[in-house]
């Protein structure tokens, strides 16, 4: 772990420039990109979720930390790709029809990207069929939805709902996240799971992949 411990520290300080210039070295040191991504890079966004849920980072740091990460993972992804190597699975994620905000929703993408999920961004103001056409498209299993506005909360369970409709997206899990829901709300709109921040949604999503 110790020669992985430089890319976790600048990781966690939000230093783009040395994560990207450690990243770089451990490569052309001949280290498998895996290995960069599995012990340097997940370990350290791991910390950063720990603290964020903590209180003891804010999001402004968060983003910072994010932003180092994917320097890092600039270096790593055509050589993770020619690898073969493999993602942890493919999750979609996009904020419901009528919302416009973004900043929970990228806080997630980017903990998942550094957890080593493939994430597919559909954006915000997603309408409710784009949710099921994107899912068929990627061959999801989990799928997160994000609201932060009380009015936006029951397009939720129409989302849900469509993709319960559907033979080909019946099956997938479904992760809501957001300021105004609760553990009981999401229960109600049949969701299978509640990340109340971005590093439970890491928490989750693996926990609904492995299920």
């Amino acid at each position: 772990m110790a020669k992985y411990q430089e890319l976790a520290d600048a990781i966690i300080a939000g230093d783009n420039v040395k994560s990207k210039e450690v990243a770089q070295k451990l490569v052309d040191s001949g280290v498998d990109s895996s290995d960069i991504l599995n012990e340097g890079l997940m370990p350290g966004m791991n910390v950063v979720g720990k603290r964020f849920k903590a209180n003891e980072m804010y999001i402004p740091e968060v983003l910072i930390a994010a932003r180092a990460m994917h320097a890092a993972m600039d270096i790593l992804k055509p050589l993770l790709t020619e690898s073969g190597a493999t993602s942890k699975g493919t999750v979609l994620i996009g904020t419901v029809a009528g919302d416009l905000h973004d900043i929970g929703k990228n806080l997630v993408v980017m903990m998942l990207e550094g957890g080593g999920f493939n994430v597919v961004d559909i954006g915000v103001d997603v309408p409710n069929e784009k949710f099921v056409e994107e899912a068929k498209k990627n061959d999801v299993k989990v799928i997160g939805l994000s609201a932060l506005l009380t009015t936006t909360m029951p397009v939720m369970k129409e989302v849900i709902d469509a993709l319960k409709a559907d033979q080909d997206t019946k099956d997938i899990k479904v992760v809501v996240g957001g300021a105004p829901l609760t553990q009981e709300y999401a229960e109600s709109i049949g969701a299978a799971g509640y990340a109340p921040d971005a590093s439970t949604a890491v928490d989750v999503t693996e926990e609904l992949m492995s299920s």
